[in-house]
């Protein structure tokens, strides 16, 4: 994979995520963490800044914060800004952003540390190899490179300890309070329907149609209607609507089983629309009447902005992996796995026998089969290698948080959710959501607490 982007930039968005609320740091036993490594929005170091006479811009509870430390974040959150295309706000006030988002950082570390928190040389030991993985380099490589950018690694580990520990504070006193019910769920739900736009709205409708001859008697129009009655309750019974679609309609795509395919509603008839808003997939509406005839419709699929897509693409894959330590570097481990890659080239083994054999994964025992897997299943350093390859290819080694792999796909294929999966993913979104509002909450109410002294104003 090549990197179009020096390290410091990535360094950068690593550093500056999105969001104030940080998910938990991966487990190292698993692919399948629960929630991907979010460093924060604090930074390393900006290499190359200018060098200017140091002074103290606010106390935080006598601890200062100084100006040095407002123009390195500074820096890093403007280089965020130019690689995202974003508007930039004028410097002096953007300084001030800065400023503030460091004394509510440095509000919740005090926290943090009062409350008896702390982060072993473990933990930064992990998190720094989760970066270097995240970057496609192995860690001895990585330290190369910052060296090389002018990144102090020992300043940059400082940083992600601290990260950490508000990582660790943050899931302490917000994000397990959180609780997400069932009637969140419905509510969520009901919220997205009503206020998201109608162009937003996409449906796979299958028709039935039922011609009404114009000039037709009342006694006709009696005898269609009860035929499309017939129709509509042998599809609510279960029959197959395709079928019923080829029998009865009357419609041009009755000989393909009555699919419109999917399509925004604003394409639709509104008669369509309005009948079918309501239901979920599979459900049957009708008879409709309209100037034409009568209508039976069913709902094949239907997506909604701010709504979980109804269908996913699975992938299955098979991994090897080698977990690096005392006892193995990672340039041996990327040796080994290009060696095997050979004979797997080669036809001189197969992916399964080396799996079994090697892997040092709980997958082995099955060839390194890890199932069926959707999308977000596994660490992104992963999925990014595993989604660009094809069917039948292997791919180069990769260096994830969890050692060195290689991976083959065996299958891909489409699948509709459950109406449970479907609510499982709308449950994160509500606890992601009320999380960031919890919080907004109680980082207010901590900076509101503490004794904070502006002294001069920065100088970006």
């Amino acid at each position: 994979m090549t990197d179009r982007h020096p390290l410091a930039l990535r360094l950068s968005a690593l550093l500056l995520g999105a969001g104030l609320l940080g998910a938990p740091l991966a487990g190292a036993q698993s692919l399948r963490p629960s929630g991907q490594l979010n460093l924060g929005r604090s930074l390393a170091v900006a290499p190359n800044a200018p060098r200017t006479a140091d002074f103290i811009v606010a106390l935080v509870n006598s601890e200062p914060v100084t100006n040095s430390e407002v123009r390195q974040r500074l820096l890093r959150v403007e280089q965020q800004l130019t690689q995202q295309r974003a508007a930039m706000p004028p410097r002096d006030e953007l300084a001030r952003q800065v400023l503030e988002q460091l004394i509510a950082e440095r509000v919740q570390i005090q926290h943090a540390s009062d409350i008896g928190l702390r982060v072993d040389d473990a933990a930064v030991a992990q998190a720094e190899q989760a970066v270097a993985a995240q970057n496609q380099l192995t860690l001895e490589a990585f330290r190369r490179r910052a060296a090389a950018e002018g990144v102090d690694l020992n300043r940059f580990r400082s940083e992600l300890r601290s990260q950490l520990l508000l990582q660790r504070v943050r899931e302490r006193e917000v994000e397990a309070r959180v609780q997400v019910s069932e009637a969140d769920i419905d509510d969520f739900i009901r919220e997205q329907k009503s206020t998201a736009d109608p162009d937003a709205l996409a449906l796979n409708l299958a028709h039935v149609l039922i011609l009404v001859p114009e000039g037709a008697s009342q006694a006709q129009v009696q005898a269609l209607q009860e035929r499309a009655q017939t129709v509509a309750e042998r599809a609510r019974a279960g029959a197959d609507f395709a079928e019923l679609a080829r029998e009865f309609s009357q419609a041009p795509e009755g000989a393909r089983g009555g699919e419109f395919g999917l399509r925004p509603a604003s394409r639709l008839p509104d008669l369509f629309v309005e009948a079918t808003r309501q239901l979920p997939s599979g459900g049957v509406a009708g008879p409709l009447r309209s100037p034409a005839g009568f209508h039976v419709l069913k709902v094949l699929e239907k997506r909604q902005a701010g709504l979980p897509d109804v269908n996913v693409t699975q992938t299955r894959a098979r991994h090897i992996l080698l977990r690096t330590g005392p006892q193995l570097s990672q340039a041996e481990a990327v040796a080994r796995l290009n060696q095997w890659r050979e004979q797997l080239r080669t036809g001189t083994a197969t992916f399964e026998a080396l799996a079994r054999e090697h892997s040092q994964d709980g997958s082995a025992r099955e060839g390194g089969d890890l199932g069926w897997s959707s999308p977000g299943q596994f660490v992104p350093e992963f999925e990014e290698v595993m989604n660009a390859l094809v069917p039948g290819q292997v791919s180069q080694p990769l260096v994830s948080r969890f050692g060195v792999h290689l991976i083959r796909v065996d299958e891909r294929r489409q699948v509709a959710l459950s109406q449970r999966e479907q609510r499982d993913i709308v449950r994160n979104l509500v606890r992601e959501k009320k999380a960031n509002e919890a919080l907004q909450n109680w980082a207010q109410d901590l900076r509101s607490r503490a004794y904070v002294e502006m002294r001069e104003a920065p100088q970006p």
